[in-house]
């Protein structure tokens, strides 16, 4: 499912037009990115935790080459699923 195609399902499932379904998941995806920017988790029952974490630096290797690389140190978001996920997604 890509982005428009969510956007669609959210329009169908409560009844809005797809501008302001659109309006909406943008709304959220850019709260979310705001709080993880400014180092705060989000927390949603049921679905899941998103967080920043910190990557340490390490030394890679070019799988084409193998020369050695030195990989920098950064920050990424991660995600945790929620119970209620998880249930959801093995049950298939």
């Amino acid at each position: 499912m890509n982005k428009s195609e969510l956007i669609e399902s959210i329009a169908n499932k409560t009844g809005v037009t797809r501008a302001a379904a659109a309006a909406s998941l943008d709304a959220t995806l850019s709260a979310i990115t705001e709080a993880l920017v400014a180092g705060d988790s989000v927390a949603i029952l049921g679905f899941g935790n998103f967080k920043v974490s910190e990557r340490a630096a390490r030394t890679g290797k070019n799988p084409a080459t193998g020369a050695v690389l030195e990989i920098a140190a950064s920050t990424v978001p991660k995600f945790t699923p929620g119970k209620a996920l998880k249930d959801a997604v093995n049950t298939k």
